[in-house]
């Protein structure tokens, strides 16, 4: 098929680095747009300049295992082999949310913010949060204790290795505010400046695949929590619209649940309704 790019599109995408025959236009007749030729960079940015290195001339390499890897891999072991998880994910037709984030990039309220698909999926799990409360929990051995209040965690992958900082009582916050803790967060955990206290008494986990390219996967539970959410990658496939197939922009929505605190109920009744967002952003207006 032809590419259909206008001028500025195809010197962005040669700037970027994008190769704009590996890119599914979501504009008129399939022509590629800004947002598209953006989306697919920050996709491969992940994994351009890796040099493929010669093999080591020794047989063997051994890596100390300490600092936050240690701390990691006992969380996360602590976490798989003592919370049952239970995992489910579903298919979600996401177009209204791109062109309502391509909305919200116009906004003069939002200038200077970084708005992306990752705030909507945020205040998404916020809303759904308060329909399913029982997802914002915590397990102890003697009693159940359920949040009033959600410190929503952003799992990242910084130098230091996988960490995941917190966003205090977002529940509290506008989709503008709610923008700027995001980007925040964002930035301080990749120039590696993320404290202690930043990471502590999380509620519920966000994930985002989807930057790795990535269109779901089964997330570990944060420990101490007993629900975290994954985002996959967006991008255009076939969808049936009022019987007719059509391009529509599409995500997996899905994650993993400690079975001792939720029920498959409560878990299909979450997920169905973080992927209800996002197929109609006008909920969040409820």
């Amino acid at each position: 098929m032809p590419v259909i790019a206008k001028p500025p599109i195809r010197k962005l995408a040669k700037d970027l680095g994008v190769e704009l025959s590996h890119i599914s236009g979501t504009g008129i007749a399939g022509e590629i747009l800004r947002d598209d030729v953006v989306r697919q960079a920050s996709q491969a940015s992940v994994f351009r300049n890796i040099v493929t290195p010669e093999v080591p001339s020794e047989r063997e390499e051994r890596i100390p295992v300490k600092g936050v890897r240690k701390q990691v891999a006992q969380a996360m072991v602590a976490s798989k082999f003592t919370a049952p998880h239970v995992s489910v994910f579903t298919e979600v037709d996401a177009t209204r949310t791109m062109e309502f984030v391509k909305r919200l990039k116009a906004s003069t309220d939002f200038a200077g913010v970084k708005v992306s698909p990752l705030l909507i999926f945020a205040k998404a799990m916020l809303w759904a949060v308060r329909r399913n409360p029982q997802v914002n929990s915590k397990w102890t051995d003697e009693e159940i204790i359920r949040h009033n209040f959600v410190n929503l965690g952003i799992a990242a992958a910084t130098p230091r290795g996988l960490l995941v900082p917190n966003i205090k009582d977002a529940q509290d916050l506008s989709l503008l505010e709610l923008a700027r803790a995001i980007e925040q967060l964002t930035i301080t955990a990749r120039d590696g400046r993320t404290q202690p206290a930043e990471m502590a008494n999380g509620t519920i986990t966000l994930t985002n695949i989807g930057v790795f390219g990535m269109d779901f996967g089964l997330p570990i539970l944060n420990p101490g929590e007993v629900a975290i959410l994954a985002m996959g990658t967006i991008k255009q496939k076939p969808w049936v619209v009022d019987g007719e197939v059509r391009p529509r922009m599409v995500t997996t929505v899905g994650g993993s649940f400690d079975h001792r605190v939720v029920d498959g109920d409560v878990v299909s009744r979450f997920v169905a309704d973080v992927a209800s967002v996002l197929e109609e952003p006008a909920l969040l207006l409820d």
